[in-house]
């Protein structure tokens, strides 16, 4: 199975080459309904609209088993998202990167690489294999589901096998969708500034769509610094995967695909794009308006899809050993990236 480096997980694993458009047409739809059902409950009863659309997409997540809407939310889960967070970037100029410092970018560096050690040195306790803790400590500490791929191209198949691989994945997609509806909460509790809950947010939440999402959930100021946040962890994927491929050399234990491109994906670079054309030249408020309101309704529609296609039923059959690695690297994550946050 080829791993895409800033990839998310698909429904199809050998999608055609060439869909016709209405091969996308039943996955759209579901989105949407879902999405507007998510929007019209956060009107009518002042409750978040992020949070809405997690809870109708996990309920509807059984629609992902008809492979007439694979096209459709793999579409919507992945392409949406990456247009909406390149209209995100309209609203953030390099004055409030300046402002961050350099601080919260040393800090995230030093969680992922303490979140995976910690979750690889915790796999003996619980009689885990420890390919199957790198793999879940790597793919907390960056991007989930991402990551996951990339990680498992190098470790390969014959170290951790496919139903443990989509364990892992299943375990990313519950774990991060509970942050994202506990975490705003949590760092309202605890009084967080939007700065602090922004970073919080953006440093422990692993699915880029649900961190972002969390981040606006609990103010647009802390949304923003999530989504610059999390953008670094994203970015942070490849020099990650070159410690690891060495560290796997070192240990003879190097997996058949071996070889890691060194490249930004198209939506980051478009994020910085959009972010510098904001900090040069001032993008008039009609526009930045719009682009905020697209921005969240393709954020809306990712964070739908994605739940969609959580795998909820693997989880029945599993015991719950199986997840500590995924519960160990989970809680590592936050508890630093608190500490991290109070640090700002």
């Amino acid at each position: 199975m080829a791993a895409d480096l800033y990839g998310e997980m698909q429904l199809e694993a050998n999608p055609p080459a060439r869909r016709r458009w209405r091969d996308f047409v039943p996955g759209i739809l579901v989105t949407a309904i879902a999405a507007l059902a998510a929007a019209w409950l956060a009107d009518h009863y002042a409750a978040p609209i992020v949070l809405m659309g997690l809870l109708i997409g996990l309920a509807l997540s059984f629609l992902s088993q008809d492979v007439r809407t694979h096209a459709g939310l793999d579409l919507m889960s992945q392409t949406a998202l990456r247009i909406g967070i390149v209209l995100v970037g309209a609203r953030i100029t390099a004055v409030q990167l300046a402002e961050l410092g350099p601080l919260p970018f040393m800090l995230l560096a030093l969680i992922m690489l303490a979140v995976i050690l910690v979750t690889v040195l915790s796999a003996r306790l619980f009689a885990q294999d420890r390919h199957a803790a790198l793999l879940a400590g790597g793919a907390t500490a960056i991007c989930g589901a991402s990551a996951a791929l990339a990680l498992w191209s190098l470790i390969g198949d014959r170290r951790v096998d496919q139903a443990r691989f989509t364990l892992t994945l299943v375990g990313i997609t519950v774990a991060s969708a509970l942050a994202m509806t506990l975490y705003p909460v949590l760092a309202a509790q605890l009084g967080l500034t939007d700065a602090q809950a922004g970073f919080l947010i953006g440093a422990s939440i692993h699915d880029v769509a649900q961190a972002i999402g969390g981040g606006f959930s609990f103010s647009p100021q802390a949304g923003e610094v999530a989504t610059i946040v999390k953008l670094t962890r994203v970015a942070l994927l490849a020099p990650m995967l070159m410690l690891v491929a060495l560290w796997l050399g070192r240990m003879g234990e190097a997996g058949s695909a071996s070889r890691i491109p060194l490249r930004l994906p198209w939506f980051i670079l478009g994020f910085l794009a959009v972010v510098a054309i904001n900090s040069l030249v001032a993008i008039p408020r009609p526009v930045q308006d719009g682009a905020a309101t697209g921005a969240q309704a393709l954020l809306l529609l990712a964070i739908v899809a994605t739940a969609m296609k959580a795998r909820l039923h693997l989880l029945l059959d599993q015991g719950w050993q199986s997840f500590a690695p995924i519960i160990v690297a989970t809680l590592t994550s936050f508890l630093l990236s608190l500490g991290a946050a109070m640090l700002l």
